[in-house]
């Protein structure tokens, strides 16, 4: 899935819609540090009272909120074992098409007894699932209506799944106006914090329109903070990589190949190239997202005016780092974010932010024995409200 694939879904999780419908809803309530279900409960979606499906749709919304590879992972499923009946891509596909609501339920229950038994919460938890179809319209022509747009559509079944925990509200004095008096409010109900899911996933993937039932997209609670047990063990999904994963991967095989040093036009050279990809990307939402490997860092590297790159450095740079020569980052792991302050550089009396097409305006001298930071600026430079003199002009 892309990102332009999840924000059309997500924003259709809401009830003046025809272009989602959810059939069930499917609720277990997990006690903490328990390995089994406390109770259950399966219905018609439909039934609920309007402020429910309020609640859950946007507690769905925020399953599917982040960014890809941050908060966000599309997790391909391994292989199942021989008579592996419990595999979770089995056990979704099977519910996801099942004739009656009881086998739907009897599949996610399933799956919610693999989420339990995995690990034991430590607070009560409650897990829920839904069943419903996301309508996507074609492509609309320029002459053409919004009724005509939902003449035809891709229909994909689909399944999501939220976690949530819950916690008892805090004690208070409230006033009752019947009896005229103060009076201590002491609940005893949990409240589910269905604002602050901290996990869930979508079932199946889907991109361009066609749904793989081969991937699943999966939700962390944190950014870059994916519950791999949770992955393998529960979704039986193959290892992903974090964006921040692949930017570390990339600064250390830059290292390897240039050393830990660098001046800062280089530096800017590099990420003004790894840019110039996914600026290309942009323009072609078909295009699939630009990679890393050896040949294109060792493009990247030169392009940047960096002497002596060569094939076997580079390659002999993945080996060391990855273990793999076929390594692969995307790239728009590797660069900051272009038009944002995401740069910074910190000191002991400092911390500035620039924007990456900037870094070239940043350089590090020595300056009286000492080591200082030099910003090139086009304007006086202002600090509470006063014109800073040159140095020059002081001395």
């Amino acid at each position: 899935m892309n990102k332009k694939d999840i924000a059309e879904i997500r924003k259709q999780f809401k009830l003046e819609t025809d272009l989602l419908k959810i059939a069930e809803i499917y609720n277990v309530y997990i006690k903490q540090d328990t390995s089994e279900i406390f109770h259950e409960e399966s219905r018609s979606f439909s039934l609920l009272d309007r402020e429910q499906q309020e609640l859950f749709l946007a507690n769905f919304k925020k399953v599917l909120a982040g960014k890809l590879d941050i908060k966000l992972f599309e997790v391909k499923f391994q292989r199942p074992e021989e008579g592996q009946a419990d595999h979770t891509q089995h056990l979704l596909y099977e519910g996801l098409h099942a004739d009656d609501a009881e086998g739907w339920k009897d599949n996610m229950q399933r799956v919610a007894l693999k989420m339990v038994e995995e690990t034991p919460y430590e607070k009560d938890m409650v897990i829920t699932f839904i069943r419903g179809t996301y309508f996507k319209t074609t492509k609309r022509e320029p002459d053409e209506t919004e009724a005509a747009m939902r003449d035809e559509v891709y229909t994909t079944p689909f399944v999501l799944s939220s976690m949530n925990q819950t916690e008892l509200p805090k004690s208070s004095l409230v006033f009752d106006f019947v009896e005229k008096e103060f009076k201590s409010n002491i609940m005893a109900d949990p409240v589910i914090k269905l604002s602050s899911p901290v996990g869930g996933f979508l079932f199946p993937s889907f991109t361009n329109n066609a749904a793989d039932v081969n991937r699943i997209l999966y939700s962390a609670a944190k950014a870059n903070k994916p519950d791999f047990q949770f992955i393998e063990n529960v979704l039986n999904g193959d290892e992903i990589t974090t964006a921040e994963d692949d930017k570390v991967v990339f600064e250390e095989i830059v290292k390897q190949v240039i050393g830990d040093e660098v001046n800062s036009r280089t530096l800017a050279g590099v990420y003004d190239e790894i840019n110039s990809m996914l600026e290309v990307e942009a323009e072609d939402e078909d295009e699939p997202a630009p990679m890393l490997d050896s040949k294109e860092v060792e493009r990247v590297l030169k392009a940047s005016g960096i002497k002596d790159i060569s094939t076997e450095k580079v390659e002999q740079a993945f080996q060391q780092v990855t273990d793999d020569r076929q390594y692969e980052m995307k790239a728009s792991h590797i660069v900051p974010k272009y038009g944002a302050k995401s740069i910074k550089i910190n000191t002991k009396i400092a911390e500035i932010k620039i924007g990456p097409e900037d870094l070239r305006y940043v350089k590090q001298v020595n300056y009286n024995g000492r080591r200082c930071i030099l910003i090139e600026v086009e304007e006086d430079t202002v600090v509470e409200g006063f014109k800073l003199l040159a140095e020059e002009e002081l001395e």
